[in-house]
């Protein structure tokens, strides 16, 4: 098991579109770092541009990890997640450089910080049972039966996430245990509270405004491409990719159901959600993080990073 790293990881957090991945960037140039993924869609090889990946230009300029490694066909998760990340950073400080962990993921952050609650093994026949069960059901349905059976769990899933749903009742019937339960025991962290912690915290206009041009330039550099190309090869609407901001509303317009100008307006909109939910998310679990606001933002972005690199 790798022991907690030290001080030379830094933590960058942030909502989506808010320029995090810049700052990384700029920081493992100044400092000789490698910038390291933690963005839940950016593993994905199939989405480099509608997930805001790294070019490849910028990827030239110093080493990056943990983007693109997954096919969109897996369900990458956050136990994965913390195995890959240990990984990562690991190497970096064998080869003497800073590990700049970046991304808009708050449970990867928290896995990296607190570890990950141990996971039991589920039964091959109760995982194919459940699975047969979500097939047949809609997700509501399915979110009744978990309520009937494990309410605590039931209270924590939205109605329209079956394949959380299915997990919890296959922990449920395998072990006899509410995965409640299980999440409720400690991990082992990844890194130390000594790791650089910087939380990004754009003005909100300004964010809504950025957000829109973000997509426009998205779609100029081949998005929709990327979701044509999801849609031929039918991906499972089931998988994780599937839900990336902007995959839905493309592919309705891709399917004749939307408009053009809806259908991007749709994908702004709801990136615009995101952005707030992530902000409270952060707001509520990140309070002990350093927080760099509009202005402060302005300068690093400039290329100013004298107040970080001290």
């Amino acid at each position: 098991m790798l022991q907690p790293l030290d001080a030379r990881t830094i933590l960058i957090c942030g909502p989506t579109a808010c320029g995090k991945s810049r700052l990384a960037l700029l920081l493992a140039e100044r400092l000789g770092g490698v910038v390291i993924n933690a963005d839940s869609m950016q593993v994905y090889r199939e989405l480099r541009v509608l997930t805001a990946r790294p070019t490849p230009a910028e990827e030239a300029r110093v080493k990056h990890d943990l983007y693109g490694f997954v096919s969109g066909r897996e369900a990458y998760s956050a136990g994965r997640y913390g195995v890959d990340a240990a990984r990562a950073i690991a190497e970096a400080g064998l080869r003497g450089r800073v590990a700049i962990v970046v991304g808009g993921t708050g449970l990867y952050f928290k896995v990296l910080l607190e570890g990950l609650s141990p996971m039991p093994t589920v039964d091959p026949d109760v995982r194919t049972y459940w699975r047969g069960r979500a097939a047949a059901l809609q997700p509501r349905q399915l979110h009744a039966v978990l309520g009937e059976k494990d309410p605590v769990m039931a209270a924590r899933l939205m109605p329209s996430d079956p394949q959380r749903i299915v997990r919890a009742l296959e922990v449920l019937e395998s072990t006899g245990r509410s995965l409640a339960e299980w999440q409720r025991e400690k991990g082992r962290p990844v890194v130390t509270a000594n790791a650089r912690r910087i939380l990004l915290q754009p003005d909100p206009a300004a964010h809504a405004a950025a957000i829109g041009r973000r997509f426009d330039a998205m779609l100029a550099a081949g998005a929709m491409a990327e979701v044509r190309e999801l849609v031929a090869e039918r991906f499972s609407a089931e998988l994780p990719i599937m839900r990336a901001l902007g995959v839905a509303p493309l592919a309705a317009y891709l399917a004749g159901e939307a408009t053009f100008e809806g259908a991007v307006a749709a994908a702004k909109s709801e990136t615009r959600r995101y952005a707030k939910r992530q902000a409270t998310w952060f707001r509520r679990n990140m309070i002990s993080w350093e927080v760099i606001k509009t202005k402060e933002m302005e300068s690093l972005m400039a290329g100013d990073l004298s107040f970080i690199c001290h």
